[in-house]
């Protein structure tokens, strides 16, 4: 059965304004699987990341360190947040297998909504897209567009979003989210 275009598939909460656009899924049938939105529960990112291997592991730790960057004030540690709170029901994220449309995300589309902010893993998936084209490249790694609070960003991967590319990239939502606040 085809999902519906308007139908967001993904995990985390429904409402949350970071929303992280990822090409791939974990390769296990639950998720393979998924037509809509699914909050994570304690222990879902440890078992993914031991059933799938590194590299999932490595996505959800960068996820984590950014988030922690983000509101470092509510957990001690990323490694806490990672497993008390990323991606689940409560949560402020998402993380998006949908495609990303640079008109869902337009003030005149009826599920735009300015408090979120879209984040696009990888320069190559951005251009599968075509919301790369849409984007101001500010170096090699990042690129925006302010006026659909849209960022292209690298990878999660420790390599491609280095501890001091998660702090540009953390600057960048703040900046958006910070002129949220202006209008």
């Amino acid at each position: 059965m085809p999902t519906p275009t308007n139908t967001l598939i993904g995990l985390g909460s429904q409402n949350a304004s970071i929303n992280v656009y990822i090409e791939n899924r974990p390769p296990l049938p639950e998720y393979e699987s998924l037509n809509s939105f699914k909050p994570l529960n304690p222990h879902d990112i440890s078992t993914i990341a031991t059933l799938t291997g590194n590299h999932w592991r490595k996505i959800f730790n960068v996820y984590a360190k950014l988030v922690h960057e983000l509101h470092s004030k509510n957990y001690n540690t990323w490694q806490t947040l990672r497993d008390d709170y990323l991606l689940q029901e409560n949560s402020d994220q998402r993380l998006i297998f949908s495609k990303l449309t640079v008109d869902e995300i337009s003030p005149s589309s009826p599920t735009y909504q300015s408090k979120n902010i879209h984040i696009v893993m990888g320069k190559t998936y951005a251009k599968k897209l075509g919301v790369d084209t849409s984007c101001y490249w500010l170096s090699e790694s990042f690129a925006i567009n302010e006026a659909k609070k849209l960022i292209v960003c690298p990878y999660f991967d420790y390599r491609q979003l280095s501890n001091i590319k998660i702090t540009q990239l953390v600057q960048l939502i703040k900046q958006l989210q910070k002129d949220d606040l202006k209008n």
